[in-house]
């Protein structure tokens, strides 16, 4: 079954670039070969969950709260195909910002037999009655995509359901009433800490404790995978586990459909103790980057197998696994200069990752840095920063507060997750 589904998503690809040569349209085919990848990641998911009852109490909320992830090395791996063919490997860290789990979900549930989302941050809301509103969830630009994706993996539509409701009102009414969802995620959009992954994680893990469906962190990580899939913005799975799953870790998934990461957890204190961690900078540069296109673009070269990709996948997964060896051993300098490489090897993987303004924040620190790279897809968002001592980091902070690129950028402080996500009852 397997090797069928990638031997049509090759073929579908090379047919669309086939048409594009003798100047006809590709698109149909294009499209072919992603919705093979994304009815393969959805389809275990679909007709599964039986009816629910909620089991809150009138006067509790539940309350979830995630961190978000670094990566250090082996990003693009996670991503399928690639990992399906070739597995995966990443290496990074789950951290809080400012003291605070950035992510933060409450439910309760409402005398009236509807749906409300919120949004704190955007100060947005809108009230759901329908099955069809929650179908709009690959309306990226709605605000609540991920919430409404995130219902209908938990059994709010008739596609996931094992009996298809009548109705979402019929639905809530044996449910034991409406469900009021309010989201927190204080990270700017396009920040390259895997936010949205991790958003969807969080919401799912509060829909989990609000129906009883006891989910623990593997199951909601592959769910969201799936969820991501539903928005058609795709994603690899590194965002979610790296960032619900606590502390320092090296992820590893094996070639298949299954790609559920074994995870080994590394010494830390080289980003705790205090000698070592003030040398480690988090700055948000106000430069943003949607991560889909950039998704697009080098997964369609997966697709093609085109060998300039498949080389540099390879390389970041020797990489990861060669950095995974030196955080064991505790090297400090060479921690830094394994940082680096994967930033170089992000350059060469994509050129619009290390865009003009954040090549000349990067040339003008270059003497006080031993380590740097944009987090996540890169081409903005956050930026990690590794200097030689402390008074190389007073140097790097005094700069770039004194000559910013933006209005908007800034120093973060980070600590590590010792919890990941946390999900609790009043």
């Amino acid at each position: 079954k397997e090797h069928n589904l990638f031997s049509y998503i090759h073929h579908e690809m090379f047919r669309s670039r086939t048409c594009l040569k003798q100047n006809k349209s590709g698109n149909e085919a294009e499209n072919n070969s992603f919705a093979a990848l994304r009815d393969a990641i959805i389809d275990p998911y679909r007709h599964q969950m039986p009816a629910a009852k909620h089991t809150l109490m009138s006067d509790q909320v539940i309350w979830a709260r995630s961190p978000v992830r670094l990566d250090l090395a082996g990003g693009w791996t996670d991503t399928p195909p690639y990992c399906f063919l070739h597995g995966g490997n990443v290496v990074n860290l789950a951290v809080e910002l400012n003291g605070q789990p950035p992510i933060q979900v409450f439910v309760r549930v409402g005398d009236q037999p509807g749906i409300v989302l919120r949004s704190i941050d955007l100060g947005i809301s809108q009230q759901i009655t329908t099955y069809e509103e929650i179908a709009s969830y690959a309306e990226l630009s709605s605000g609540f995509s991920i919430p409404k994706a995130a219902l209908a993996l938990a059994g709010f539509h008739p596609d996931f359901q094992q009996n298809p409701q009548e109705s979402l009102r019929k639905q809530l009414e044996t449910f034991g009433g409406g469900i009021e969802l309010s989201l927190l995620c204080a990270i700017p959009k396009g920040s390259g800490l895997g936010t949205s992954s991790n958003l969807a994680a969080t919401v799912m893990g509060a829909l989990s404790e609000l129906c009883g469906w006891g989910w623990d962190l593997t199951e909601i990580g592959n769910r969201t995978l799936a969820l991501e899939q539903m928005l058609t913005s795709g994603g690899g799975w590194q965002d979610q586990f790296g960032g619900i799953t606590r502390g320092m870790k090296y992820l590893k998934t094996s070639p298949g459909l299954d790609q559920t990461p074994e995870i080994r957890w590394l010494p830390d204190h080289l980003f705790s103790d205090p000698v070592y961690k003030k040398n480690f900078l988090l700055y948000y540069t106000g430069i943003t980057r949607v991560a889909k296109g950039i998704l697009g673009e080098i997964v369609q070269g997966m697709f093609l197998n085109r060998q300039g990709h498949l080389d540099i996948l390879e390389k970041l997964s020797l990489h990861t696994e060669n950095l995974y060896e030196i955080l064991q051993r505790g090297n400090f300098k060479e921690i830094g200069q394994q940082i680096f490489k994967t930033w170089e090897l992000n350059q060469q993987l994509d050129a619009g990752t290390n865009p003009p303004e954040i090549e000349e924040i990067l040339h003008r620190l270059e003497s006080d840095l031993i380590g740097c790279k944009l987090l996540g897809a890169g081409g903005g968002g956050y930026l990690l920063l590794m200097t030689a001592d402390a008074q190389a980091a007073a140097r790097v902070k005094l700069d770039l507060e004194e000559h910013p690129p933006n209005e908007r950028a800034r120093f973060v402080d980070f600590e590590i997750s010792y919890d990941g996500l946390q999900v609790t009852r009043s």
